[in-house]
């Protein structure tokens, strides 16, 4: 089970202690789950996850037992009894309606500036596109993660295509061009919406095909994309180097990302303010 970070959490629309978070299992039966970052005390992209929040439970045949509304409510007094200002906060769906804060780690200022390394790790989840908790696919790809000490698990489908990564979406660069997985084999991340959003506003063309793992070593740089890390260079793929760091196409959308970013919070901060003034 995750770890409850700070004093409160959210039970269907009763907030209760930490402490007694032990005794609510988000993980019994069909759970969904969106993970929302909080920065300067505004949730990036709400709306963006609460419709992929309902677009999983309509590919997972699932009836909400909770309004949109009623999570758009428990959010922001949850921010706000909680005093947060940066964290992540994870909702989870199944019976029941939870939402708490998890630990997180952003990447830091060198991993930005250098990129990280990754792995390529064989294997597929179900249902790509919907947002459902496996925990088992989880800890199998993880064991790899921190066995090699990287940062990411790129996955490879059975027939070798590149699809995302095991907690982030991958995009891949080749001259001028952006590439990345056909989206309905992937997880439709929300900041990969964005950073496709940010490339056609840069002029900026992004081919959505399957890559083959043989392809690795033609590319010219890569980067991953979630919400943590937002845009972050690759500088290796098992035993391939990249300059990603610094590849001017990847700067540019690090950029016009962090620009989307901006104004996303400036209007999260008239929505919760009318929200306050109408509560």
């Amino acid at each position: 089970m995750d770890k409850c970070m700070n004093e409160y959490f959210l039970f269907g629309d009763e907030f209760k202690k930490s402490e007694e978070f032990e005794n609510y299992n988000s993980s019994i039966g069909k759970s969904l789950y969106e993970v929302i970052r909080i920065s300067d005390g505004m949730p990036i992209f709400l709306m963006s996850h609460l419709s992929r929040l309902e677009n999983s439970a309509k590919i997972m045949n699932y009836n909400l037992c909770i309004t949109v509304d009623e999570i758009i409510n428990g959010i922001i007094e949850l921010i706000q009894k909680n005093n947060i200002c940066n964290g992540n906060l994870k909702l989870v769906v199944n019976s029941n309606f939870l939402a708490y804060f998890i630990p997180h780690a952003y990447p830091t200022k060198d991993q930005y500036e250098e990129g990280v390394e990754t792995i390529t790790y064989h294997g597929e989840r179900t249902s790509p596109n919907a947002k459902v908790i496996n925990n088992a696919f989880r800890e199998k790809v993880n064991e790899q993660i921190e066995s090699k000490k990287v940062y990411e698990a790129i996955l490879v489908d059975n027939d070798g295509f590149i699809t995302e990564g095991s907690r982030s979406n991958i995009f891949m660069v080749i001259g001028s061009k952006v590439l990345t997985s056909k989206v309905e084999n992937v997880l439709p991340g929300i900041t990969r919406e964005f950073i496709i959003k940010t490339c056609e506003k840069l002029n900026i063309v992004v081919e959505e095909r399957n890559v083959h793992e043989s392809e690795i070593e033609s590319l010219t740089g890569l980067f991953i994309s979630g919400t943590s890390p937002n845009v972050l260079p690759i500088k290796s793929v098992d035993k391939f180097s990249f300059n990603s760091s610094k590849n001017p196409i990847i700067n540019s959308i690090m950029v016009g990302f962090n620009a989307e970013l901006i104004e996303d919070k400036q209007k999260n901060v008239k929505f919760i303010r009318n929200w306050s003034i109408n509560k």
